[in-house]
């Protein structure tokens, strides 16, 4: 039985008081909070490891460890080899950078294909990549009913002249779980490559970067228990081929050659404290044996957290729809929910995002207003101009009786 009680004790932001009261966090899809380990592990570094890397001296040495460390938990994470992960400062510039030197490769004639569902992070640097370098720019286009890629137009759009298809693990507007295995599928069919935005699926499920077959694949911790910082995936023959923007003194081996200058160390730190404390619900919840690796036991945690979060998406999309004048964006029916996260979008008649976000602030309940970057798809839907959506974010850390605590005060507004 998963005990959301004793999960919650973990998290002291649930435990603080704000103007007063107990917070309920559904602002989750822009960041969630961080368990106690994720705290300490930073204060740990901060205190006892602070240092810079390669000397000769003691904290040198402990941050190099916590680099290495930091490495193997997201390779464990993602399903791959640690030097296959490349640390940033967050997912959007991670993917810059790699779009910057995969650009090189571009060239008139050559297209790029993004989706009209993904969070700006995986367009606008494909985009401006394309028109660098003088490429065509394709966009696969959005079910406005139901808030999921149109995968007839993703597989029109994709041509032998495709070179890149960028498309994203899960919509943080709609919440949709895209068909990400297929499309990679087919890019591969035209030697395309393909980058994953993994952002908002990775709080919700397990990643299998080789089991998917893509070439790249980001996300951050801060939207998986942890703190802000980036995580790269890329092929090994990718990162050791490509020619990275940096600094002389790195070198040419991946993974160091893509992560020039300073990281965050103590994010490194308190992220693999992040994975740590899901591996430890796969143990504590999901029959995983204490000896196991950490990847065993990771996945042995999604399912569990899955089927919880699945009965809370439920409840919340049943509660909405009981509420006169909401108009929920995406998937809605029972049956259709497991190909969507817990991230919900909305509108009300009567009423703008920023008033019900701004009611429901009263209450202490968090939520966000507006397109949340997803401009493309809000743009596509007709709501951008209008202010958005309101939209509420769940995580594993959630329970019922705040789902109705928000409808009441939605009800009311």
């Amino acid at each position: 039985m998963f005990d959301v009680e004793k999960v919650r004790s973990g998290f002291p932001a649930l435990q603080e008081a704000y103007n007063g009261r107990q917070a309920i966090f559904f602002d989750n899809p822009g960041g969630t909070q961080v368990h106690e380990s994720v705290v300490a592990a930073m204060v740990d570094y901060l205190t006892r490891r602070n240092s810079n890397t390669h000397g000769l001296f003691e904290t040198s040495a402990r941050t190099d460890a916590v680099i290495e460390a930091a490495h193997r938990a997201a390779a464990d994470l993602l399903g791959c080899d640690a030097d296959e992960v490349v640390f940033g400062n967050n997912m959007t510039s991670l993917t810059f950078h790699v779009s910057r030197s995969l650009a090189r490769e571009l060239g008139p004639g050559d297209e790029v294909l993004v989706t009209r569902l993904d969070h700006d992070a995986n367009v606008m640097p494909w985009v401006l990549a394309a028109q660098d370098r003088g490429a065509r720019v394709r966009w696969a286009d959005v079910d406005v009913e139901s808030g999921t890629l149109d995968m007839e137009d993703v597989r029109r759009q994709i041509t032998t002249s495709t070179k890149i298809v960028a498309v994203g693990y899960a919509s943080n507007a709609t919440g949709t779980i895209n068909d990400v295995g297929t499309i990679i599928g087919w890019a591969g069919e035209v030697g395309a490559l393909t980058f994953v935005d993994a952002v908002q699926y990775a709080p919700h499920g397990l990643i299998d970067v080789k089991e998917l077959g893509c070439d790249f694949l980001a996300c951050s911790s801060y939207k998986f228990f942890g703190p802000h910082s980036g995580q790269l995936y890329g092929k090994r023959e990718h990162l050791a081929r490509l020619e990275a923007y940096r600094v002389r003194p790195v070198g040419d081996r991946p993974p160091d050659k893509w992560e020039t200058g300073t990281q965050n160390h103590e994010g490194m730190a308190g992220m693999t404290a992040a994975i740590d404390y899901l591996a430890g619900l796969g143990v504590e919840y999901g029959g995983a044996g204490p000896a196991e690796s950490r990847r065993e036991k990771l996945k042995a945690a999604w399912p569990v957290i899955g089927a919880y979060e699945g009965m809370l998406t439920e409840r919340l999309v049943s509660g909405l729809q009981s509420v006169p004048g909401v108009r929920i964006y995406g998937l809605t029916e029972r049956a259709d929910l497991e190909r969507r996260v817990a991230t919900v979008s909305l509108l009300k008649e009567g009423t703008t995002p920023e008033q019900l976000a701004r009611a429901l602030a009263e209450e202490n309940i968090f939520a966000w207003n507006g397109s949340f970057y997803a401009q493309s798809v809000s743009e596509r839907v007709g709501v951008e101009e209008s202010g958005g959506w309101l939209r509420l974010g769940l995580v594993h850390y959630n329970t019922v009786d705040e789902i109705e605590r928000c409808m009441r005060v939605l009800d009311g507004a």
